[in-house]
């Protein structure tokens, strides 16, 4: 089991910035691919980026291209989203999730972390 606890949110004025962190715990994530998702009210969850096992691949939303970057340090087994120029259209629930390398779908996901940003 893997246990993925996120933090870093908070109420941030449009065009700031904010690093979200999520944390593991029960199993090194070395070997799991790492996501992140978000889910703004009354919308579908959707994908704001991930990061391969190795760290050598990364996926943006065409929506966070150029404003998030995203990263891992497998040392802390700890995963970052880190954002810049936010809107208040990134306003949501911030979630981490984990899927082991070769498997389709995340299989653990964190409680999320509320970031909102104000106009």
């Amino acid at each position: 089991q893997v246990q993925l606890v996120e933090s870093g949110g908070g109420l941030v004025q449009a065009g700031g910035s904010l690093r979200l962190s999520c944390a593991a715990s029960g199993r090194p994530v070395s070997t799991y691919n790492m996501g992140w998702f978000r889910q703004a009210p009354g919308k579908e969850r959707e994908s704001v980026a991930n990061i391969s096992w190795s760290g050598g691949s990364t996926y943006y939303a065409d929506s966070v291209k150029g404003r998030a970057t995203i990263s891992r340090d497998n040392a802390k087994n700890t995963v970052y989203l880190q954002m810049s120029a936010l809107k208040p259209e990134d306003t949501a629930i911030y979630y981490c999730a984990a899927r082991y390398r070769g498997v389709a779908s995340y299989d653990y996901w964190g409680q999320g972390t509320q970031v909102t940003v104000s106009s």
